[in-house]
């Protein structure tokens, strides 16, 4: 059965909303499997409450299969970073536009992924105090994203470090735990 997803992410930048729609390549459709109480010490639902998840997990895979194809910059400032990350393939392309708008609507509604490793855990704990301008090129996107305090400066700089690891490791490095960054004197 062939679906179209469509991720939806207000721009903070502009006004209005940009829509992405695309079917990630070679996708198996997937259904979230009942929320049934786990083994864990939460409320057992874990990823499988989240109806995006699924969809966030594959485009997410998608990028990490393909990240060969993918460049990225990385410029720090004071109050956080600007990334620029590309590709020359239309595919890989609409895979970073859709990941990047998907994650954006996750920070601003505070709806945590990977909280497993203590870095993620941490960014999104402090998700209300990020600023994120997103703008499409035409080979992928631009995040600015900063915050005022400085700590949570520190973690977005720390994040955007991991995310080029993803980039360069792939799967391996999603396996990993990454360190949170200590708390400016």
């Amino acid at each position: 059965m062939n679906q179209t997803y469509v991720v939806v992410a207000l721009v903070t930048a502009g006004v209005g909303f940009v829509v992405h729609a695309a079917e990630p390549p070679s996708a198996v459709n997937q259904e979230a499997a009942p929320a049934q109480q786990g083994f864990g010490r939460g409320r057992g639902r874990g990823q499988w409450d989240d109806p995006r998840f699924i969809e966030d997990r594959k485009w997410f895979h998608f990028l990490l299969d393909n990240r060969a194809k993918i460049r990225r910059t990385i410029t720090r400032t004071d109050k956080g970073v600007d990334t620029v990350t590309e590709s020359d393939d239309p595919e890989v392309t609409a895979g970073i536009q859709t990941h990047v708008a998907a994650m954006h609507a996750r920070v601003k509604e505070g709806r945590g992924i990977h909280m497993r490793d203590p870095l993620f855990r941490e960014v999104f704990r402090h998700a209300d105090k990020i600023s994120m301008e997103i703008t499409d090129t035409d080979k992928g996107v631009r995040v600015v994203e900063t915050s005022d305090d400085p700590y949570v400066a520190s973690l977005i700089h720390s994040h955007a470090d991991v995310v080029s690891q993803f980039i360069e490791n792939g799967h391996e490095e999603v396996r990993k735990n990454h360190a949170v960054p200590p708390r400016p004197e």
